[in-house]
């Protein structure tokens, strides 16, 4: 009888030792997801993931290359103008170039890099180039 009460003790403590240690896991999973359910957390991790992406990181660059030329040639066609009909074309023209260039970012991405390659091997190597010519 003894044996039993000893074997029984003896799995009592073990299941109290495997609750303490199951119950400190559960402490600090919980403690895990408060930390990243909290909104900072939440916009820093999903800015984290929209960098690292690449799919989205080009998206990202398309799309602003995309505004600032827009907008940049807004600038150019209408300037400070305060003409409606001027700004209305200008508005026009800003979305069809915003559009168009976020659209094909990556063909103007590799055919402004072949350019700015050729323009910088031209001064980089003057004299080549102009015995060439």
């Amino acid at each position: 009888m003894k044996t039993e009460m000893a074997l029984l003790d003896e799995k009592i403590i073990s299941l109290e030792n495997r609750k303490a240690h199951e119950l400190k896991l559960l402490k600090e999973q919980f403690y895990f997801v408060h930390e990243e359910l909290k909104p900072i957390n939440l916009v820093k991790n999903t800015f984290k993931e929209v960098f690292s992406s690449p799919e989205l990181k080009n998206n990202a660059i398309g799309s602003t290359m995309g505004l600032a030329t827009g907008y940049l040639s807004k600038k150019l066609v209408v300037g400070s103008s305060h003409n409606l009909i001027k700004n209305i074309v200008g508005n026009v023209l800003q979305f069809a170039v915003a559009n168009t260039v976020s659209k094909h970012s990556n063909t103007i991405k590799i055919i402004g890099g072949h350019l700015l390659g050729r323009i910088l091997k031209r001064i980089q190597h003057p004299a080549n180039n102009e015995a060439n010519n």
